[in-house]
């Protein structure tokens, strides 16, 4: 067997990515503290509890699998909450990875996929991002994620950590078989915040922010479904396997929505009503997110064929009525 290393496997997007790497061929190892992950999502490979900043575990763990690569989701994303509680940011993600790179060199495992962000690039208005873009995040979650991407780039140059460093815009969506799909806690995330509301789970959903400089006044952002998105993370690893080298991809559609539009598209969607409520900006909270991803296409033959936004709202509607993060 080919073991992966998932670090948080768990969670919305490993769990995900752990469905596409048993579909090709890999067995996915999902190493999970579960702080923000649950354990129902662990249905495609081993689950090995623990946490990036215990070396002594992912010491065991890579010897009992000995994985042939990494593939690193597990961190803290909220915005608002990095804003807060920056050193909580720092210690978790940057501490954590760092651990992580440290125990895969001396395992010798030497392919890394890594899992950055959109957030890297901050508020760079009516600007379409590619990956030569300057990064200068506002936030410490965007910040600690570039800090990561650099420390990946001197453990290259140190051991041959070879890397791919995947950019996203904002994911959404779900498994359209309904294994597995988005769920957090607290939800922070639009479209399942919308959906929440629609089920009356919520009372309403609260728009944060009506005056940016937008067609309606709320903040557009470019959305890519799942399970496009770890498609591309399979196609970046087969990339490491076969010898390519490091790289950074933006993964996007270059196409974006506002938060007006998206629950629109909702409301067709489901064929009810959104409730909605207006509050204030987020700290942190960027007016504009859109994508250039030319690269991910000519390079890794990527193409995002489902993230339409009805497409990525109607698997989010479906998972979402299966009820199993209810449990």
């Amino acid at each position: 067997m080919t073991h992966i290393l998932v670090t948080g496997g768990a969670g919305y997007i490993g769990s995900h990515a752990c469905k596409s790497l048993r579909d090709a061929g890999y067995t996915p190892v999902t190493f999970d503290n579960l702080s923000t992950g649950w354990e129902d999502a662990v249905k495609f490979g081993p689950f090995e509890k623990g946490d990036l900043l215990d070396r002594a575990r992912l010491d065991t763990v890579f010897a009992q699998y000995r994985p042939t690569a990494v593939m690193h989701f597990a961190a803290l994303s909220q915005v608002g909450e990095s804003m807060a509680k920056p050193g909580l940011y720092w210690r978790n993600n940057v501490a954590g990875s760092l651990t992580l790179i440290e125990a895969a060199i001396a395992a010798g495992c030497l392919d890394f996929v890594f899992s950055s962000t959109c957030a890297t690039y901050g508020d760079q208005d009516n600007v379409v991002l590619d990956e030569d873009c300057a990064q200068h995040p506002i936030n410490a979650y965007g910040a600690s994620k570039r800090a990561i991407e650099d420390m990946l780039r001197d453990f290259e140059a140190s051991n041959g950590l070879r890397h791919v460093i995947f950019r996203y815009f904002n994911v959404a969506g779900a498994d359209p078989d309904a294994e597995v799909g988005e769920f957090h806690q607290p939800e922070t995330h639009l479209i399942p915040l919308v959906l929440d509301a629609v089920a009356g789970r919520r009372d309403a959903l609260t728009i944060h922010g009506t005056d940016y400089d937008t067609p309606d006044g709320t903040c557009i952002r470019d959305y890519v479904h799942v399970m496009d998105l770890v498609e591309a993370h399979v196609l970046g690893l087969e990339r490491l396997r076969n010898g390519g080298e490091s790289r950074v991809y933006n993964l996007g559609t270059g196409t974006g929505f506002s938060v007006r539009e998206v629950i629109d598209h909702a409301a067709r969607i489901t064929n009810r009503p959104v409730p909605v409520t207006e509050g204030p900006r987020r700290p942190g909270d960027c007016t504009r997110l859109v994508s250039g991803s030319i690269r991910a296409s000519a390079e890794l033959g990527w193409s995002p064929d489902r993230s339409t936004m009805d497409q990525m709202v109607r698997d989010a509607w479906r998972w979402h009525q299966t009820g199993q993060y209810e449990k």
